[in-house]
């Protein structure tokens, strides 16, 4: 569903009243990821033809023998403007404003590339030391495994490897992003900095207090934003070190059914634990026999979807058995979520599925209010839309996640208690008919 949005770089109003505000911000910055990414490409292409001579390279002009003469006036002598009193010119004021405001994007400008310097450096020292010290874990405990293991143990290294340079990745991105709206904020500081300087002879008492209680609030405000920042990395650190513990990362489950491994095999590799016990759901890739729409067109559409590509996935049952889990709920409105929920704690919740999106929707009871999560169920895997980088295997497994680590950070949401029928026949009887 993400990647369709990207591609068309359009998102249905509807749609995106569904989204919650966090998942909002998320998806603009991947849109202007993706347009600064097309824009790039666009230009290396142009390099490209210009340098096969596909396209004429631009052509100098010659030298000219041109030569300027003065504009003289009505008196004979040369024609003087003087700035700011000619006809249409800008007032000496607003000129200066101009002034001192480029000079503040300029000084801000500098000093956020003095400070993306220094994260970019913390970040690839970071990254660096954390992936040499999971590499030095696994070749510790390679040798400990039988001749058969080894093999894994290598898949399952250079998987982690690859985990870690895209983690690297996303927040060497959300630090440029950080670092850009510093900057802004920083260009209006030095703005408002610069122009108290030159009015202050003229400045009363009020409005210098004024100042400083505004400038007090803005670094306040700063210093939050930079705390709020360190808070959501390691937020989503923890998140992303948890689910690779818990195996939730997609293929990592696969991978070993690809490899033949048991699941006691896997246990050794993860756990460094011995002995028996159930295997995990794996992903089941779906051979569709019928011709999906883009979106949901109709209920009768997604009641087939859900017969052909969510119930061979076993969505909507509990953990290895035949039961539907309590949470579990039909194609019902975010209106009828809420008034289920409404007599409920906080912490309460039900899996509905979406009339908006292949997927569904995970409505969430508040201390006051309702929250309201997207799940892309479009591909092999079941994610939050735009708030959870994990990928889990089923829904169940999604949901378990959930029940141990909070949604989002802002939030602290933690699945508690589910949320289950009011009504005979149940809501969903139409999907396992």
């Amino acid at each position: 569903m993400l990647q369709q949005i990207l591609h068309d770089m359009y998102i249905d109003p509807e749609l995106l009243a569904e989204l919650s505000d966090v998942q909002k911000h998320i998806l603009f910055y991947k849109m202007r990821e993706e347009q600064l990414r097309r824009w790039r490409e666009r230009e290396a292409w142009e390099a490209l033809a210009q340098a096969e001579g596909l396209r004429p390279p631009k052509v100098k002009r010659a030298v000219s023998d041109k030569h300027i003469q003065w504009l003289l006036g009505a008196d004979g002598e040369v024609w003087v403007w003087i700035m700011g009193e000619g006809p249409g010119d800008k007032p000496y004021e607003e000129i200066s404003e101009e002034l001192i405001a480029e000079r503040a994007r300029l000084q801000a400008q500098r000093e956020a590339e003095e400070l993306w310097r220094q994260k970019e450096a913390e970040i690839t020292k970071k990254f660096r030391d954390a992936l040499a010290n999971e590499k030095a874990r696994i070749l510790a405990e390679k040798w400990k495994v039988e001749m058969e293991d080894r093999k894994a143990a290598k898949v399952l290294e250079e998987r982690i490897r690859e985990e870690f340079k895209r983690k690297e990745e996303e927040e060497r991105k959300r630090g440029e992003e950080q670092i850009r709206l510093q900057e802004e904020q920083r260009a209006k500081e030095l703005y408002w900095t610069l122009k108290q300087a030159q009015l202050q002879s003229g400045t009363s008492e009020h409005e210098e207090r004024e100042w400083e209680e505004q400038l007090r609030r803005s670094k306040a405000a700063d210093e939050e934003r930079s705390r709020g920042a360190q808070r959501a990395r390691d937020e989503y650190r923890r998140h992303s070190l948890r689910a690779i513990q818990k195996g939730t990362v997609a293929g990592l489950s696969s991978m070993f059914q690809e490899l033949g491994q048991s699941h006691e095999q896997e246990a050794r590799l993860y756990h460094h634990l011995p002995g028996p016990g159930p295997p995990p759901p794996l992903a089941i890739p779906v051979s569709r026999t019928w011709e999906r729409p883009l979106r949901p067109v109709s209920r009768e559409v997604i009641v087939r979807w859900f017969k052909e590509e969510q119930l061979p996935r076993r969505a909507g049952f509990e953990r290895n058995t035949k039961s539907i889990a309590p949470w579990f709920h039909g194609i019902i409105s975010r209106e009828d979520a809420e008034d289920l929920l409404e007599n409920m704690t906080e912490g309460a919740f039900l899996v509905r599925v979406s009339e908006k999106i292949w997927g569904y929707t995970l409505s969430y009871r508040l201390q006051k209010g309702f929250k309201h999560f997207l799940v892309d169920a479009s591909g092999d895997f079941y994610s939050f839309l735009g708030v959870d980088p994990n990928r889990h295997a089923t829904l169940t497994d999604l949901i378990d996640f959930h029940k141990e680590e909070i949604i989002t950070v802002s939030g602290g949401e933690l699945l508690q208690e589910p949320c289950g029928q009011r009504d005979s026949p149940p809501d969903y009887h139409l999907l396992f008919e």
